[in-house]
């Protein structure tokens, strides 16, 4: 029943709002159906947490402890970014920026990106994980157009583009597992896709066709989280789609892609019985990290910056994940819960600050902290829990990926640790005139929705001080089940 409410609700909610999503009372409906999916993926959560792995509908959907936990994230910033959204929405239509088809358009599509993340989090079958993402990416390109500038539709387009041929990449990775899956499990049909089976038979699958798998899938999955040097499309997106988009781009998508990955990593490891996989992982990741640190010095436009600062975060995971071992795990998971808390509530208050100046420019936006203390000061909170400052969430998992790398890597430590440095002095540099300099902004006429944005600094802040038990174990449960050196 859960699971079926878990999928149904934002099903409904996208019909529903294709329908009436241009009505007043069109945003309460919208967060009405995000509470519906929350409240249907605590109430799984609790389940596994009392019966153990889940399968449902004759093994098509598979929840263990490594994707239930990123089936509550998402339901969690799925609820809180449609709460954002209700007063943004509304300013931007009444700019003149939003006509109500188009508000149909992102109310309705706003619900089916949620269904098709919940999917491909759940899906036992890799052939449909594919579809899933294929269905995430084409209806956020239809969010990220949904101005209609020239200038978003250009983002749009390239994003099209770009994640369209990384997805045919991991479609070819898939077909090569079905490949090596079907000589082992003896022509099953359908089932040779199914992650549990090929995770039981993982030993005995051919390593040549699993680790030039891994390479395409890596490659094409990697598309979609943003890994350098398959990042081009991901500051565009965020920069031109509206700003709810780019909180659940940066916090849901982005870890939705990674945790292919991961899956893929899992089987292709059991079958290679070497670290390949691993090095690839951490080769992009470091890529990634040091690529999009630098890129920091030369933005300009504030939801660009952060796009970049996302790459960095999941170069960051992609490089823990790629160490393995149950504290790289354990660091890898933590701080993909942490950068969605904080990405995301960066981008609300970054959302009604640029609602505030009128544009997206840095230069164009000072002295929040005078005309809007609560947005200045959830940004500038937000900016430091993102680039580690303690207490915050995100000073803990980094500072467990950076001491795991100085006992695993140690090449790799000063690297990162030049790199997060970098990107440190990039970002305060540029956020702290924002906050504190001579304000040049105008009230907005509705109040911003600011619960969202320190409902989750708090969140973040508590994990940095205190993990509570069970979500440790959840932690460590998943950080076994993905393995590793």
């Amino acid at each position: 029943m859960e699971f079926l409410l878990l999928l149904g609700s934002p099903l409904v909610g996208a019909a529903i709002l294709g329908l009436a999503g241009d009505r007043r009372w069109a945003p309460e409906v919208n967060v009405l159906f995000s509470f519906a999916t929350f409240a249907a993926a605590c109430a799984l959560t609790i389940q596994v947490i009392a019966h153990g792995n889940l399968l449902v509908a004759r093994e098509q959907f598979f929840i263990d402890p490594f994707n239930v936990f990123l089936v509550t994230l998402t339901a969690l910033v799925s609820l809180t970014t449609a709460l954002f959204s209700r007063p943004y929405m509304r300013i931007e239509s009444e700019h003149g920026r939003l006509s109500p088809g188009r508000l149909r358009l992102y109310h309705s599509m706003y619900q089916l990106f949620s269904f098709t993340m919940l999917l491909a989090l759940t899906t036992n079958n890799l052939g449909l994980l594919w579809v899933a993402m294929e269905a995430a990416t084409l209806s956020t390109v239809l969010l990220v157009t949904l101005y209609r500038t020239p200038a978003s539709l250009e983002a749009g387009w390239k994003y099209f583009i770009l994640c369209g041929v990384g997805i045919a990449q991991a479609l070819f990775g898939t077909i090569l597992l079905y490949f090596a899956a079907e000589n082992v499990l003896g022509g099953v049909g359908v089932t040779a896709l199914l992650w549990t089976h090929l995770d039981a038979v993982k030993g005995e699958l051919e390593p040549t066709v699993l680790s030039l798998a891994f390479v395409f899938l890596l490659v094409g999955y990697g598309t979609k989280v943003g890994l350098a040097p398959l990042h081009n499309w991901l500051p565009d997106a965020h920069a031109e789609g509206p700003t709810p988009i780019s909180a659940v781009l940066s916090g849901l998508l982005l870890n939705v892609a990674i945790y292919a990955v991961i899956r893929g990593k899992v089987l292709v490891e059991g079958s290679l019985r070497s670290q390949l996989p691993s090095q690839m992982l951490m080769a992009f990741g470091l890529t990634s990290v040091v690529l999009a640190a630098f890129f920091l010095w030369r933005q300009r436009d504030i939801k660009r910056l952060f796009a970049y600062s996302s790459i960095e975060h999941m170069g960051i995971i992609a490089f823990a994940f790629g160490m393995g071992g149950p504290v790289a795990n354990f660091a890898a998971l933590l701080h993909m819960t942490v950068h969605s808390l904080t990405k995301s509530a960066i981008f609300f208050a970054v959302g009604h600050a640029t609602q505030k100046a009128g544009s997206q420019l840095m230069q164009d936006i000072r002295g929040l902290i005078t005309l809007s203390p609560t947005i200045g000061w959830g940004l500038m909170m937000g900016t430091l829990a993102i680039l580690g400052m303690p207490p915050f969430g995100v000073f803990a998992s980094e500072f467990l990926i950076l001491t795991t790398a100085m006992r695993e890597q140690p090449w790799a430590t000063p690297i990162l640790l030049l790199a997060l440095g970098v990107a440190f002095a990039a970002i305060f540099g540029k956020v702290q005139p924002m906050v504190f300099g001579e304000t040049t902004m105008r009230r907005l006429p509705h109040a911003p929705a600011l619960l969202p944005v320190f409902t989750h600094l708090t969140l973040v802040l508590l994990l940095g001080l205190y993990i509570p038990p069970y979500l440790a174990d959840w932690y460590r449960d998943a950080a076994l089940l993905i393995g590793g050196r």
